[in-house]
Formats: C-alpha cells, sequence, structure tokens
C-alpha cells in the first residue's frame, strides 16, 4: 500500500497542474499596433497574477525566473527580458519566499527586425513562456503566446489595450542617475551601500532632486545578499541620500568583488519625469577600514585579536569563577573537601594562622596549575597563528576537534565513562605530604591530578582560551582557578563552617548528569557553524554526524570495559577498542579540503539539460534528496574515485543536481516522465545520442565510467 503513494501523488501533481494555469494568465502584447521597416518593436509579456500569487524575478531567492522560448520570423532576433524593478514576495504566512511580482506585470522584450521588410505584411511571433507561480504551494505553469502584427510605412500608433502600460514600464525600468555617487564597502559579513549627492550635483547634466528614499530594498543580482535577512538603513551622514547594510550571502564561494542589482523605493527616485522606483547599481566593493567593529570579510570578529569591551569582560570573568566553584560539587571533589581541609587543621594544630597559610598555599598551587594550563594553550594558539591558523573559528578542522572535545566531556557527563578515577586515589595518597610545600603541591594535584572528573567543565574555558586575546584568556583561567580554590581558602580560614556542608549524596551525581547538556547544546552550534563552512553539506555534514556516533561508540567502549577494578584484559580491550574508535571517528568526519578536480555541481533545470546538450557537452543528471541513503552512498562510492573526477573533468561533463529532499512539483514532474516516482535515479546525456543513458539505482565508479564512455 505505502509503495503506491509516491504514485498516487504524481498523479495528483498531474491532474492538479493544469487547473492551476488558471492562478496565472499570460498573453503577449505590444506597445504598438504596427511594425514599420527598420525600426525594433517593443513587446511584453502579461503575466495576470490571482490575488496571493506570485511569480519570480531573474534572482528569484526561491524558485525560478520567468523565461521566454521565442519562434520568430526568419531574420528576427530577440532580446532577453528586461525584467522591471521587482517586489519581496511572500507566502500566505508572511514569510519571505523570493523577489518576484504580484498583480499585473509586464515583461518587456525588444524584438529586432531584419533589413528587408516589405510594407504590407503581417508577420506573428511565437514564445513559449515558463514561469513558477507560488502561494502556499508551488506550481510550474506555461503557455504558447503568440502576437500577429502588420507592417506598415507609417510611424505606429500605441495599442490602444496595452500600448500605454507596456510604455510606463519601459520608462521605470532600473537605471542609473547622474548626480548620484554610488558606493559598497564590505566590512565582514555585511555590504554596506551608500548614495551621495556631491556639492554640484545639480549641475550635472539631467540632474535632479533626490527624494529621501522610503524603505529601500536592495536587490541584488547575481545572489550576493541573504535575500531573506533584513536590510538596515543607517543614519545618512552630511552629503548621503542612503546608507544601507546588507548582508551577504553565506552561499559564496568566496569574497565578492562587485555589487549589482537594483535598489527599490516606495515610491520614485526622481521629482521629474516618469517614476523611477529602482535605480540599477553596478559598482566594485571596497574594502572597509578593519577595526573590532568591521572585520574582515566571512569572519566573526570572537577571535583572538578582538577587543572585548569592559562591562562584557567583567560578566565572562564572573561566569568563569562560577564555573570554577561549580567543579568543587562533582562527585570526586566534593567528598573530600572537608577531608582536605581537616588535613590542613591536622598539620597546623589549632593555631589559625598557620591552618590559613596552608589554604593560601593551596590556593598558590591551583593558581600555578591554572596558569600553566593557560599559557601552554598561548604557545599552541601562537604556533597555529604562526603557521597561517588564522581565525580558528572559521577553520572547519578545528570546529570539528571542538566539537569532538566538547561531545567527550558531555557524555562523561552523562555517566557513559568516567575520568580519572584511578588519578583521585593518586591525589589522595599525596595530600599527606606534611608542610606548606606539601599543601601547594596538594593545590596542583587538584587540579592536575585529583579533579580530572570535573575535566567537562574546563572544555568551554579551553575553546575560549584558543579565540581570546592573550591577557583575556590568563584573566578567564584565573577567574576559573579562585573559583575552584575559594572554599578551601575560606574554610581554611573557618575550618568550624565544614559543619554547614551539605551532605554528599546522590544529588550531586545528578547534578553532574544535568549539566551535561549545555555542553550537547554546543556541540549543537558547532555543528550548525560547521554546516555553513562545509563545500558538499549534503555528504560532508552526514559524515560529521557518522564520525561522532563512531565516536560516541568509542567512549562508551571504554566506559563499558576499562572501568576503574577492571580485569588488566578487560581494560587493555576497553582503551585500545575506544582510542581505535576515536581514531575512525575522527578520520570519518575530517572536513577535509574539496579536490582541485572535484565535481561542481548546478542546479537542475529542463532548459539547463537542454542548453548543456545543445552545446555538445555530457551531462550528468543527480536526482537525489538528504533523506536518501542509497543517494548518499552513490555519491561516496563514485565520487570518491579520482578516474571519475578526471573524467568529469576532461570530458567537461555537465554536473546537475535535481534535489528532491524539499518537495519540488518540476522535478516530481520529471520522475514521472521516466516512470519513476522515487530516487536515487541518474541519467547521462551524451552527443550524438538522442536518449539518455539510464542508470541504476545502486552506482559503482565502473558503471559510471562505462555510461560515460559510450559510444554514439
Amino acid at each position: 500500500m505505502f509503495a503506491r503513494v509516491p504514485l498516487l501523488l504524481a498523479l495528483a501533481f498531474a491532474l492538479f497542474t493544469p487547473a492551476a494555469h488558471a492562478q496565472v494568465e499570460a498573453i503577449l502584447v505590444a506597445a504598438e499596433q504596427s511594425i514599420q521597416p527598420g525600426r525594433p518593436v517593443t513587446v511584453a509579456l502579461r503575466l495576470d497574477h490571482e490575488k496571493h500569487w506570485h511569480s519570480y524575478w531573474i534572482e528569484p531567492g526561491t524558485g525560478y525566473p520567468t523565461s521566454l522560448k521565442w519562434k520568430l520570423p526568419p531574420g528576427w532576433t530577440a532580446s532577453d527580458i528586461q525584467w522591471p524593478a521587482p517586489e519581496v514576495v511572500r507566502d500566505t504566512s508572511g514569510m519571505i519566499t523570493g523577489n518576484g511580482y504580484e498583480g499585473v506585470t509586464y515583461l518587456p522584450v525588444t524584438l529586432t527586425p531584419p533589413g528587408d521588410l516589405a510594407p504590407g505584411d503581417t508577420l506573428t511571433f511565437s514564445a513559449e513562456a515558463k514561469w513558477l507561480m507560488c502561494a502556499e504551494v508551488c506550481v510550474p505553469g506555461k503557455a504558447a503566446v503568440s502576437l500577429t502584427l502588420p507592417i506598415q510605412a507609417d510611424a505606429p500608433a500605441p495599442d490602444s489595450t496595452h500600448g500605454a502600460a507596456v510604455q510606463t514600464t519601459v520608462a521605470a525600468l532600473p537605471r542609473d542617475l547622474p548626480g548620484l555617487t554610488v558606493t559598497a564597502t564590505r566590512s565582514g559579513n555585511t555590504i554596506t551601500l551608500r548614495l551621495a549627492v556631491p556639492s554640484d550635483a545639480t549641475a550635472a547634466p539631467g540632474a535632479s532632486a533626490f527624494p529621501a528614499p522610503k524603505n529601500p530594498w536592495f536587490f541584488a543580482h547575481p545572489a550576493t545578499i541573504q535575500f531573506d535577512e533584513p536590510q538596515v538603513a543607517r543614519e545618512a551622514a552630511p552629503g548621503e541620500l542612503l546608507a544601507i547594510d546588507l548582508p551577504v550571502s553565506p552561499h559564496l564561494d568566496s569574497a565578492p568583488e562587485r555589487l549589482t542589482g537594483v535598489l527599490r523605493t516606495d515610491g520614485s527616485w526622481t521629482t521629474d519625469g516618469p517614476p523611477l522606483p529602482a535605480l540599477a547599481i553596478d559598482v566594485p566593493i571596497e574594502n572597509a577600514p578593519a577595526t573590532a567593529d568591521s572585520p574582515a570579510y566571512g569572519v566573526t570578529r570572537a577571535t583572538a585579536d578582538s577587543a572585548t569591551p569592559v562591562a562584557s569582560l567583567g560578566a565572562t570573568l564572573l561566569l568563569a569563577f562560577v564555573g570554577g566553584l561549580i567543579l568543587n560539587l562533582m562527585p570526586c571533589v566534593f567528598p573530600v573537601l572537608g577531608i582536605k581541609i581537616l588535613g590542613f587543621v591536622n598539620q597546623a594544630g589549632s593555631d589559625r594562622r598557620k591552618v590559613t597559610l596552608h589554604g593560601l598555599a593551596f590556593t598558590a598551587g591551583v593558581l600555578l596549575s591554572f596558569w600553566a594550563l593557560a599559557g601552554v594553550l598561548a604557545a599552541l594558539r601562537a604556533a597555529g597563528d604562526e603557521l597561517g591558523w588564522g581565525f580558528q573559528l572559521q577553520y572547519p578542522p578545528f570546529v570539528f576537534v571542538l566539537s569532538i572535545v566538547l561531545l567527550v566531556f558531555a557524555l562523561s557527563l552523562s555517566g557513559v565513562f568516567e575520568f580519572g578515577l584511578r588519578a583521585t586515589g593518586v591525589g589522595s595518597g599525596l595530600q599527606s605530604k606534611q608542610g606548606l610545600t606539601g599543601s601547594f603541591f596538594t593545590g596542583v594535584l587538584a587540579t592536575v591530578v585529583a579533579t580530572p572528573c570535573s575535566a567537562p567543565f574546563l572544555a568551554p574555558a579551553l575553546g575560549a582560551a584558543v579565540t581570546l586575546p592573550g591577557l583575556q584568556s590568563f584573566a578567564m583561567f584565573t577567574a576559573i582557578a579562585l573559583g575552584l580554590a575559594a572554599p578551601y581558602l575560606l574554610l581554611s580560614m573557618f575550618p568550624q563552617a565544614i559543619k554547614i556542608l551539605p551532605r554528599p549524596g546522590a544529588w550531586m551525581e545528578t547534578f553532574k548528569q544535568v549539566m551535561a547538556f549545555p555542553l550537547y547544546a554546543t556541540v549543537g552550534l558547532l555543528l550548525w557553524v560547521l554546516a555553513a563552512q562545509l563545500k558538499d553539506r549534503d555528504t560532508a555534514l552526514l559524515a560529521v554526524f557518522l564520525g561522532l556516533t563512531v565516536i560516541a561508540l568509542g567512549a562508551w567502549l571504554y566506559g563499558r570495559y576499562a572501568t576503574f577494578g577492571a580485569k588488566p584484559a578487560r581494560a587493555r580491550f576497553g582503551i585500545v577498542g575506544g582510542l581505535a574508535l576515536l581514531a575512525a571517528g575522527t578520520w570519518l568526519g575530517w572536513p577535509a579540503k574539496p579536490a582541485p578536480t572535484e565535481v561542481v555541481w548546478q542546479s537542475w533545470s529542463t532548459e539547463a539539460v537542454a542548453t548543456a546538450v545543445a552545446d555538445g557537452k555530457p551531462v550528468y543528471v543527480d536526482f537525489t534528496a538528504r533523506w536518501c541513503f542509497t543517494c548518499q552512498t552513490n555519491k561516496k562510492a563514485v565520487f570518491s574515485s579520482a578516474e571519475v573526477l578526471k573524467t568529469f573533468s576532461d570530458k567537461e561533463v555537465v554536473a546537475l543536481r535535481a534535489d528532491w529532499t524539499n518537495e519540488d512539483p518540476l522535478i516530481t514532474a520529471e520522475l514521472a516522465r521516466w516512470n519513476r516516482s522515487a530516487v536515487p535515479f541518474n541519467l547521462v546525456y551524451l552527443p550524438g545520442r538522442a536518449d539518455p543513458l539510464i542508470l541504476p539505482e545502486l552506482l559503482t565508479p565502473g558503471i559510471v565510467l562505462n555510461a560515460l564512455n559510450t559510444q554514439p
């Protein structure tokens, strides 16, 4: 029964599509009633959208733009669509879904005639129009449109029905204006677009007064700007008409060099002449001066060279101190806290001054241990900078390793395994040393040896240590050390206060396990960051998740077999097996750099296939989905092959990916055309062959190579 569901969905789509065409009606209209020899003709595709429905601009955000495939009389040529200023389009819930048009829209095209037109003839212009119409759902639409016009010697009159609307649309097409200076500067992940009016602008030919823009919005083409993120207008400086911050798209492979698109306002950019709702923008993007508030492109300034505000640093140090206090509540620390203080008293007798000196010596040992740890990490960070490590949180392997550390520590807090049970016993034995020297080294051991079960709480400190500046990093470690040592110091000053300490019990284990969840949340945050850094997110992020799962299995194996008191063979099995799985998981999930010959996937469309085939290039089409495990297995098996990658490069194979992760009517219809209702499905189009080769569901490098090397 369930196997029939995709087929029923495909059938429902096929039945639904023709009826849905009424949501957008398309006709071809002309600006004038006739054609004059030697004079170009302006026509337009008129789209009439029903309420709440929209179609898309050339850079749609989501969806795909409207297109026209012309069938013209001999000698005639057609320009590209001259796109009017788009609008921000939303679904019925108010969410931004892209850039496009609602209501009645005219998309102008210029048709250029040959030089031998004879008056008295009549010509018909035809085109196939395709668009995507969306409201709560998206449905592809298409229509065959045509227009017949006579050829006359006299100058043509405007078309009585649509002429004025077409001419108004053409007059309002985005353009630049004399007298405006446009600049764009990049600071971090923000591009600031500025419009300035020079003092002599009114003297410039064609210059006019520039009204203040209302609700400005920039539409980028190509998509350098994230279409569905806020655009914030700054307070304009003297001489500026507008300064607006634009969020850079996170999907770019490199920093954009130019800012191109249209800048729209509610109303007009001019006070005289026809309304001009949008300006054409095409300017180079300059680097803004690097400051703490304006980092370089793609850099989040939570890094080692940033300046932390004083108030923020104070709050961080307070949290670090509280974190140090929390370390004392760990089950392997809290029960011996009172015992340590009683040891101080036994060594010093009833002399409170001597007991306090022991507490101070213990605190010095704790501080020295944390300073040593901070120094080691600072040295490692400096070495990383010398090696070009740069901004560590932008380095995917670093983010992955930090995720592993936090995950392992969180699993320890959850009870999967325990840190340092043997080491705790060592610390208790060394505590018996006499004198202030013994108390000092007891403080050292309390940090380095006797309290390793509190290591999970040091993980955030380790992460911060490689991102904060050196002095701030040392200050943070000092605050943690003081928090850890504070109970010992206070109880050494007031030993009788031991009586008010709560009794050790099961509450400590519960508290420890609850504290694991903030670490799990931090791992999730790091994976979210990592997802934006990986090149091939579908397969690379899956490998990261599988790698972390193997590492978690290794932690469980260690905790299951390497328990305190276990037989040597059993303990060795747990240690060796855990380390092996840790290494395997790290290897599996390691975010490697893409190979130089890695396949560059383009979005699938029937137009993209037709264009590549017409250019005589082989085409590989992969119908896939993120939730399809077989699809991911195929990619791993096929595109890890150096021979496959080399063949794709040598033959200049056009690789198109039809991602069916989310419902897509176009992909559903294309699958149905090939009598398929599921993925994976792979096609290979070869030059000289009328029909593509259909590959099997399970792929190997040999299958793909044989298909690409098939002779016509």
